[in-house]
């Protein structure tokens, strides 16, 4: 759901951008080396972004655990997922779940309740995600802030800054326990800097971008959390707010390959780090 992350001019986002592609291998490099499967939990897998990563991951053989508030697209995913995994028993999983073998749910990453059901879930299933990636996000109308709704504000803060803590307090403590995992923000360049009638989203990304290198502080050994900007993606968030220029972007089918292969070769290294597509 996320596509809007314009790139930040500074030099050290620049020179941190630069040295984050510079060392990932290319998708086509990361299919050739048959990288160990993993299991991948996606948040807003409905749309956009979200959808695109997670059949490009399915397509590699890992397994994808996704969740979405729309029913009837959670259902039709599950299928598509499905579709176009290779066969399972070509190679083993990381995690306990086989590579083909994919979940999508109906869920509200704003409801504690229905993560802390999830992440129970996926534990009683032995399902370990690997690797999150905190995808689900909203935009305000274009708006000055102080004509934009009180619900509407609620809105994107609940989903794009409450929604991530929510995966990551119930899912973390798995990942130490296992002493092993990655966590992926979903931030954008407009948590690295900021633009007229977007204050309620520049303020969640702002949130995403801090509260991702405070928490890779207390992270221990063997894990790691970055905040990931996609670039600048024609999707209907981008459209929202660019109107019919967010054609001109680059499509979510076309991000897709560039991004798992950047998110799947994350390691430790990585901690607390603001990186871009």
């Amino acid at each position: 759901m996320e596509g809007i992350g314009f790139v930040c001019s500074s030099a050290a986002t620049t020179a941190r951008t630069a040295t984050a592609t510079k060392r990932m291998p290319t998708a086509a490099g990361m299919k050739a080396e048959a990288a160990p499967r993993k299991t991948v939990l996606v948040t807003g897998v409905s749309r956009g972004l979200g959808r695109a990563l997670s059949l490009e991951l399915a397509r590699r053989g890992h397994a994808v655990i996704g969740c979405a508030r729309s029913p009837d697209k959670v259902q039709a995913l599950q299928h598509e997922l499905m579709g176009v995994s290779p066969d399972a028993s070509s190679s083993s999983s990381s995690s306990a779940s086989p590579p083909s073998k994919h979940l999508i749910i109906d869920l509200d990453v704003r409801s504690d309740s229905g993560v802390q059901a999830l992440a129970k879930l996926l534990m009683e299933t032995k399902r370990f995600p690997d690797i999150i990636v905190n995808n689900a996000g909203t935009i305000n109308k274009n708006n000055k802030i102080w004509e934009v709704p009180a619900e509407e504000f609620d809105m994107v803060m609940d989903t794009n800054v409450k929604g991530i803590s929510n995966i990551i307090r119930h899912f973390l403590p798995l990942m130490i326990q296992r002493k092993h995992g990655t966590i992926v923000n979903m931030s954008s360049g407009w948590g690295r800097s900021a633009a007229a009638e977007v204050a309620p989203y520049c303020a969640s990304k702002w949130a995403v971008e801090g509260l991702t290198k405070s928490v890779a502080k207390e992270l221990p050994p063997g894990l790691a959390i970055v905040a990931l900007s996609p670039g600048v993606v024609n999707t209907d968030m981008l459209a929202s707010c660019f109107g019919s220029s967010a054609s001109l972007y680059q499509t979510p089918e076309t991000w897709a390959p560039n991004a798992a292969t950047m998110i799947l070769n994350l390691t430790t290294e990585d901690n607390g780090a603001s990186l871009t597509v």
